[in-house]
């Protein structure tokens, strides 16, 4: 069995367009969005125990241990190998453990899936390292239970998706640079999503209506209303970058982005950048870069 893997990439995702078209009874928001994987990402580090503990190495201010969406990932998937395994084969051999270390580099609350992507690349690289066997559609299942974002992170490419946003169609969308502004704030998912401002109406649209350009991106993302308004440094990110380009906000905040057809485009852009706000360039990427373990 491998022992270690080192600097898999949990990439960050930005929302090209974001509508709520109605609610559940449950209380969970029905979504169309498309999903666009970005060549950004903190980097996990994995090192097998032989006693099955779970260890996060790695010290996140704000964020404990035992509810990090890491460490909840690799303990969820140890007990779906287990069910999956049965009694008398755990017996003869019990599932490993794992020290987890983390260089986390995607902000928190800043709307670019951050926790969701460090919890799939954690199943997918402890399946491989354990031998788990699970296949990628059984990830995705247990991703859905970590989170909404978690499935398409595990789905490997860019994806038009519906529902609460793990009914995933495979997409191609164009190559191009993005640059992308972190405001200085963290926004609560939950806080712009119980907003009695936010729509929650908006006309369902087909795949095929989506278009992606660097010029007018294809609609418009529901929740940067609600998320300016209650956050002006959000607002003040998107009225200085809608100067050079088709800025909005990613998710439910906090980041900005805008597409640039030319690296040097972008470039010219991040100089002019105020220094009281944190950015950075970023290129489209069509494929997640462990897809390959999803197949192994």
């Amino acid at each position: 069995m491998t022992r270690t893997l080192n600097n898999c990439p949990a990439p960050a995702k930005l929302n090209l367009f974001l509508h709520v078209t109605g609610r559940r009874p449950d209380g969970y928001h029905l979504l169309q969005t498309v999903f666009q994987l970005i060549d950004y990402s903190d980097q996990l580090h994995f090192e097998v125990r032989d006693d099955g503990i779970i260890r996060r190495t790695t010290v996140i201010p704000g964020v404990p241990e035992e509810s990090d969406l890491i460490v909840r990932a690799a303990k969820l998937l140890q007990s779906a190998i287990a069910a999956k395994t049965g009694a008398a084969a755990m017996a003869a051999s019990p599932i490993p453990g794992a020290n987890i270390a983390i260089d986390k580099k995607l902000p928190m609350g800043g709307g670019l899936g951050g926790g969701s992507s460090d919890a799939a690349t954690t199943l997918m690289a402890l399946n491989h390292l354990w031998q788990g066997g699970l296949s990628r559609a059984e990830l995705m299942a247990l991703g859905l239970r970590l989170g909404a974002d978690v499935p398409f992170f595990l789905f490997g490419r860019n994806a038009f998706a519906e529902g609460v946003g793990e009914a995933l169609q495979a997409l191609d969308t164009t190559a191009c640079w993005f640059v992308i502004i972190e405001p200085g704030v963290a926004i609560p998912t939950e806080k712009i999503f119980s907003s009695s401002e936010l729509t929650r109406d908006t006309k369902p649209v087909k795949m095929t209506d989506f278009s992606i350009g660097t010029k007018k991106l294809f609609g418009r993302n529901d929740l940067e209303v609600v998320a300016a308004k209650q956050f002006p440094e959000v607002a003040d990110v998107i009225k200085w970058l809608k100067t050079y380009g088709d800025a909005r906000m990613t998710g439910s905040g906090a980041c900005v982005f805008c597409a640039f057809a030319q690296e040097d485009q972008a470039d010219e852009v991040l100089k002019l950048v105020p220094q009281r706000w944190k950015a950075w360039k970023a290129k489209a990427m069509q494929q997640h870069p462990l897809a390959d373990l999803l197949d192994s």
